[in-house]
């Protein structure tokens, strides 16, 4: 029997009554004061601060979308211990009392799966209002944003699991996206294809292709800005693929660093510097062979795909008809008509309406 599925605001209220008791118990949080999290568009988990005086704080995750299996989650949790135990500045598993990275719960025949982390030192960049550390440059901060996802693809190098994760193809694949995306954007789905082909050509081996964070942002790690330490966590995306991916991801995400400047010239020398001074970083943990740098825009593109899919599965997992607002069409349209840097350069971007396009109908 399929098991029904369960919104948000109701894992929140069976957590209250039933579920936090459980784990309080489970993973020994007698004592500790547990606070909700609230939960960003499209997020897959409840989550939870633990604090108590004199002792570290935690993060709890209550998983509760039938999407992914207990293999899955073992997968993340021991390669994140795994990381951690490697040198990976990573936020490590909790076990529970009974020494078990992941407890499976089932209340009313739904199934929760559950982990507790150590919480980060420091603060996201956006809890501190996108201001680095005081006396250092911001160039620390973007060398030691690639030093640490370097340092990260280097232990994976040597990774072999127990409990695989998924495959990039396992996901991203023709038949998931013709049944996701609507027959009416088949210009996107021809690009698409076309984008899954050539990754497809692409060679795995050690050295190019293995674990992967798969959502390397700001969003996900924290700065210690005592000395600009970052600590990464949020592996639930985590997956094999190319290490280039998150690397593409990293220069996604500096665009926002001079996303209004005018000039676009000013941009792309802006992303030169920042994006060598990434490498530099990167490149003194692991190496990096030119001819996967090269692939840069390659990978920018996929990473457009992989926001427009997640776009359609949160509209789909939130029962809504698919729309195509401005920051959708514009990254569709940067894969329509094969724009690179996601469109950065181009003259489709304006700077007083970063990375938006006019909407379109389905």
């Amino acid at each position: 029997m399929e098991e029904m599925v369960i919104n948000y605001n109701e894992v929140i209220s069976i957590g209250d009554s039933h579920l936090l008791p459980l784990v309080s118990e489970l993973f020994e949080l007698k004592g500790y004061e547990i606070r909700l999290i609230p939960a960003h568009d499209g997020g897959r988990n409840v989550v939870y601060t633990c604090e108590k005086e004199g002792d570290d704080a935690k993060i709890l995750r209550i998983s509760f979308l039938p999407d992914r299996s207990r293999e899955d989650f073992l997968g993340e949790v021991e390669y994140i211990r795994y990381l951690f135990e490697h040198g990976g500045s990573v936020s490590d598993v909790v076990s529970s009392k009974q020494g078990n990275l992941l407890e499976e719960v089932t209340h009313n025949d739904h199934t929760f799966f559950i982990c507790l982390f150590k919480k980060a030192k420091g603060k996201m960049l956006v809890e501190n209002h996108y201001r680095y550390r005081e006396g250092a440059p911001i160039t620390e901060y973007y060398y030691n944003c690639g030093k640490e996802l370097g340092k990260l693809h280097q232990i994976s190098k040597r990774y072999n699991p127990v409990h695989r994760r998924h495959h990039f193809f396992d996901k991203y694949n023709v038949e998931y996206i013709d049944a996701l995306i609507p027959d009416s954007l088949s210009l996107l789905k021809k690009k698409l294809t076309e984008l899954l082909n050539t990754l497809a050509e692409l060679e795995q081996n050690q050295e190019s292709f293995g674990m992967i964070h798969f959502d390397f942002n700001d969003g996900n790690y924290s700065i210690d800005f005592d000395n600009g330490q970052i600590t990464v966590y949020d592996f639930d995306n985590s997956c094999f693929g190319w290490y280039m991916y998150d690397l593409a991801d990293l220069w996604t995400h500096g665009v926002g660093w001079i996303q209004f400047e005018q000039d676009a010239a000013k941009r792309q020398a802006f992303m030169d510097h920042y994006f060598s001074t990434v490498l530099a970083g990167y490149r003194s943990e692991t190496t990096l062979e030119d001819s996967m740098l090269d692939k840069l825009p390659l990978f920018i593109q996929v990473t457009l795909m992989e926001n427009i899919i997640d776009s359609f599965e949160v509209m789909r997992n939130d029962g809504e008809e698919p729309e195509c607002d401005e920051g959708l069409s514009y990254l569709i349209k940067c894969l329509e008509d094969d724009i690179p840097y996601k469109g950065f350069f181009d003259e489709i971007y304006s700077y007083e309406e970063p990375f938006e396009y006019e909407e379109r109908n389905i």
